[in-house]
């Protein structure tokens, strides 16, 4: 009789705890769109939501130490004049965040250090290139300043946001609606997937299908897709009996999945979330109160289930922190910004070990926030690897920030950019620039407007006091 062997890992005892109360940020109006994207994103700094606003579209961006009840007055980023669908924090500057809309459009805000202090409403660069409400948005990993959009007009584009510019547009390949598209990890790929039933792996500069894949799930509910270890791929989708599954696929034998699990008959669409240091997967539902995880091997059946996270409330969005957020003397390996209806709740992933040394297993040499290539060097066809650094001190930034820089004449949008290339020796640097005249004469009929409220005020105030010393 053979013993069943239980299969080892370092990762078989992850757990998933929420945050207290204080340290959950609350009152917050998360949006009512029903549109399948995180609603989130979050960096070392700040955790932006898509919020409802009226007569627009807006989402607020806190810094990570403002917790706790967040005041309704709390300025906004209210740019857009339809609702917001996506958000994503630049990977290479924690302070510059785009953000696509239903007025189909794209916009690049730079937040400053500590928050708003104001409504933002006026972008860095304004990227119009689609038709159609834009709903998916990703930074490239490696190359500074590239921005890749993808809209319900079928295309996706991408952008040098230097110049502001569309810089190559793939127009001809999808048929119907995409429904998700992500980068590999040195972002010489793209994947995406869309409602024509096919799964995709493109050459983003030429804008060519590698390879592709034909019905990787046999529902007609939405696929998501993200690049795995070794240039995998793994899916999660519906069966036809509207069961949801979760696939992984070699791009170089694209005819059968390694394997092919089916997990639960909810209805929300699984959003995953890859580390590829730890070579695991997080799944969450919009509409579930649960997030579970798989760790990808190279040994069948390849996806393998570790554990599952669970809650009462229901999520309706989900931001995932970069691993140069996380705090490795707690061992944590992974940690989740939940969205309820009014709030946004941390949920960390933790592996429970004992020793307060750093856990090098646990933390090899991750991304860290420096490109390796610049955009019009990629454009022009050159790759750069991830510039890996270590976490064994923590996370300290060695290096100020790129500072984030565009052609002064881009400012506005692309159609006037394109129209005034030739100023590219033209720099704006966000410093703080000297006024110029009309400024410090806008400034100073400002100043007196207010010292005459103050005057008028004041005049008020002794009359009223006069009023009670009489009564």
């Amino acid at each position: 009789m053979s013993r069943k062997v239980v299969r080892t890992s370092k990762f078989r005892h992850v757990f998933g705890q929420a945050l207290k109360a204080d340290q959950c940020y609350d009152d917050i109006r998360i949006s009512q769109m029903t549109w399948d994207s995180n609603f989130c994103s979050v960096n070392p700094k700040f955790v932006a939501m898509i919020v409802d606003a009226s007569g627009g579209g807006a989402f607020i961006v806190l810094p990570l130490s403002k917790t706790g009840r967040i005041d309704m007055s709390l300025p906004t980023v209210c740019g857009h004049t339809g609702p917001v669908l996506d958000i994503e924090f630049c990977p290479h500057n924690d302070n510059i965040i785009a953000s696509g809309s239903e007025d189909c459009s794209v916009m690049i805000w730079e937040i400053p250090d500590g928050g708003l202090i104001s409504p933002l409403k006026d972008p860095v660069v304004k990227l119009d290139g689609h038709s159609k409400r834009v709903g998916i948005l990703s930074w490239h990993p490696t190359a500074h300043n590239v921005l890749m959009s993808a809209g319900c007009d079928n295309v996706v584009i991408l952008w040098n946001v230097v110049h502001g510019e569309a810089v190559v547009r793939i127009d001809s390949v999808h048929t119907d609606l995409i429904y998700s598209a992500c980068w590999n990890r040195n972002g010489s790929q793209i994947l995406t997937s869309c409602k024509d039933k096919k799964l995709r792996v493109l050459d983003p500069r030429k804008g060519s299908v590698i390879c592709e894949k034909d019905k990787p799930h046999e529902g007609s509910r939405p696929v998501r897709a993200v690049f795995v270890s070794d240039g995998k791929i793994l899916t999660t989708g519906f069966s036809r009996m509207s069961e949801r599954q979760v696939a992984l696929w070699d791009p170089k034998n694209f005819g059968e999945p390694l394997t092919l699990q089916e997990l639960d008959t909810s209805s929300g669409v699984l959003l995953p979330f890859f580390d590829p240091d730890t070579g695991i997967v997080y799944l969450c539902g919009k509409g579930d109160s649960s997030i579970r995880y798989f760790e990808v091997t190279d040994e069948a059946p390849y996806v393998h289930y570790l554990s599952m996270y669970s809650s009462k409330e229901s999520q309706k969005g989900m931001g995932y922190m970069p691993k140069r957020g996380l705090e490795v003397n707690k061992c944590e390996i992974a940690r989740f910004y939940k969205l309820h209806e009014r709030k946004c709740e941390p949920i960390v992933m933790t592996v429970p070990r004992k020793s307060d040394l750093f856990q090098e297993d646990l933390y090899p040499d991750t991304i860290g926030p420096e490109p390796s290539v610049e955009a019009d060097d990629w454009f022009s066809g050159k790759n750069g690897a991830p510039i890996l650094i270590s976490l064994k001190d923590g996370f300290v930034a060695t290096t100020k920030n790129k500072e984030f820089k565009v052609i002064k004449s881009l400012m506005a949008t692309t159609s006037s950019s394109l129209s005034n290339r030739q100023s590219d020796s033209v720099v704006r640097e966000h410093r703080n620039p000297l006024p110029d005249v009309q400024t410090l004469q806008a400034l100073q009929n400002e100043v007196k407007e207010l010292r005459e409220m103050v005057e008028q005020l004041t005049q008020r105030v002794s009359e009223l006091e006069k009023c009670v010393d009489c009564t």
